[in-house]
């Protein structure tokens, strides 16, 4: 067998980790496979010029797009915060046109979907990417099928991620296809990741909601939830630590997090049982105490209800199916 070629394109800007996270799972599977299987990663740039990712870390390109024009195995290109809002980028688009095309797999990571969309890559064909920017897109290529609540999504050789840390789900998908599901479970032990994410976006929504300003009524009522929710907390509970009847406390939560506050309490449940799921054996049941969970039942049709997928399921992406892979 051949080395695996896996060209990955940076821009001015762009999300440092929709650049390191795949790459990061791509080398990692190089410890578990042998060597003439294993991936050979270049950074491709509109030249070698360093450029700076939207944290502030400066990267530097193997290569420019001219020194890049070869066929890769795998070509995506990372996305970044303000992607969504420059112009077409033309060397970009003619190397996506002319070289990525021509990849056995090509797409991208999060916002990395305009790029492509701006070439031409997308009519027709279904693709994802970050859950703030999916509306967006639809929206600038009509002709694209979004699919908004999608971790990741192969449609043919092309293949797009959610936002940002969906770039590791892809890539581990990307390793499950060339080498198998324990060498993809293997590397995502290593990198202490879920190997296969179930459910849609709409998982991370706890993650998403922001947080209200310091002192404010939200901000007392999302504090005392996380401090308390293995207690009931009932909306009237929840508007007497807030100040307010449960009426304005509604509105108060629709207005500023778009969510109820019964939603919100599900959502802090949820989040602290996934956190559970991954780093603990504990029982279903004592994870559904600790989480406030009237038991284990209750719990799992929650999970169904708000992430597709059960509890049992979500842990089960924790655990290789070959003891050796798993050390």
């Amino acid at each position: 067998m051949t080395r695996r070629s896996v060209a990955l394109v940076i821009h001015q800007g762009v999300q440092a980790l929709d650049l390191t996270g795949p790459m990061d799972v791509f080398a990692e599977a190089n410890g578990f496979v042998a060597p003439d299987q294993g991936y050979d990663l270049v950074v491709v740039g509109p030249d070698r010029a360093p450029l700076r990712a939207s944290n502030g870390l400066m990267l530097i390109p193997d290569r420019g797009f001219s020194e890049a024009a070869q066929r890769f195995q795998t070509a995506l290109v990372a996305g970044g915060p303000q992607l969504p809002d420059q112009p077409r980028d033309a060397r970009m688009s003619a190397w996506l046109t002319d070289w990525a095309v021509k990849a056995e797999r090509y797409g991208s990571i999060c916002t990395g979907a305009f790029a492509l969309g701006r070439a031409g890559l997308l009519d027709g064909k279904m693709a994802t990417t970050h859950w703030e920017n999916a509306a967006r897109l639809a929206q600038m290529f009509p002709r694209a099928r979004v699919e908004a609540d999608r971790i990741f999504l192969r449609d043919g050789a092309l293949v797009t991620s959610a936002g940002v840390t969906a770039g590791i789900d892809l890539a581990l998908a990307l390793v499950a296809e060339d080498h198998g599901r324990d060498v993809a479970l293997a590397c995502a032990r290593r990198l202490v990741v879920a190997a296969q994410r179930q459910g849609g976006q709409s998982q991370f929504s706890p993650h998403l909601i922001p947080h209200s300003p310091p002192g404010s009524p939200l901000a007392r009522v999302q504090a005392h939830v996380q401090a308390h929710m293995q207690e009931p907390l009932p909306v009237d509970r929840l508007a007497e630590i807030a100040g307010t009847s449960p009426r304005s406390l509604a509105r108060m939560f629709t207005a500023e997090l778009a969510l109820t506050p019964h939603e919100f309490v599900e959502g802090v449940r949820i989040d602290y049982a996934r956190n559970l799921l991954e780093a603990t054996d504990k029982p279903l049941k004592v994870i559904a105490f600790e989480c406030g969970f009237g038991g284990a039942e209750q719990m799992r049709v929650v999970f169904q209800k708000r992430l597709g997928v059960s509890p049992a399921a979500y842990r089960g992406s924790f655990r290789p199916e070959s003891p050796a892979l798993a050390r």
